[in-house]
């Protein structure tokens, strides 16, 4: 049997505050109601649904406008973090979406790790370029430079005597 509710709050993959939803009894009973994210929907509540869709508009367009503007701001900036490296270069350990997270709120960027789209933590050297989805669907890029704490000298290739296959027909 499932449960149609209407939303109070945006809630991540299933709706918008004023939509109404149908869930299963379990995940209302659980987790939305107890929360306060949702109500049951029923002709007294429906009413509250046409408020709720006009403070979700208008709270919309503020968010798509501080989106936009964080976007602008990102495009310009270039972050750094030093990590670990082995003799030969290779990380220790890896660069997650929460340590992108760390680093922005030290230069007084405010992002959570929702907003990195960011399939497998990074573990590779050089400066990569992540994708971010911010409110309101906004996509943003933020450049991120990852560098060693130390200088890794290439070793040369050792020299190898070349390796002559004789032909068997010639041989014979």
């Amino acid at each position: 049997m499932q449960n149609q509710l209407l939303l109070l709050e945006d809630v991540e993959d299933l709706g918008r505050s004023g939509d109404l939803v149908t869930v299963k009894p379990g995940f209302a009973r659980n987790f939305l109601i107890p929360q306060k994210k949702a109500v049951v929907a029923d002709k007294f509540t429906l009413r509250l649904r046409v408020r709720l869709m006009e403070e979700r508009s208008k709270q919309a367009a503020v968010d798509r406008k501080d989106a936009e503007e964080l976007a602008s701001k990102l495009v310009e900036l270039e972050f750094a973090t030093e990590v670990k490296v082995d003799a030969e270069g290779r990380m220790y350990g890896s660069v997650s979406a929460v340590d992108i997270v760390k680093l922005c709120a030290k230069e007084g960027i405010a992002l959570e790790r929702k907003n990195i789209i960011l399939p497998h933590p990074i573990k590779d050297l050089g400066i990569h370029t992540l994708s971010l989805k911010l409110k309101e669907g906004v996509p943003a890029t933020l450049r991120l430079n990852i560098y060693g704490d130390r200088v890794v000298k290439k070793a040369a290739p050792e020299k190898v005597a070349p390796v002559v296959v004789e032909d068997e027909e010639s041989s014979s």
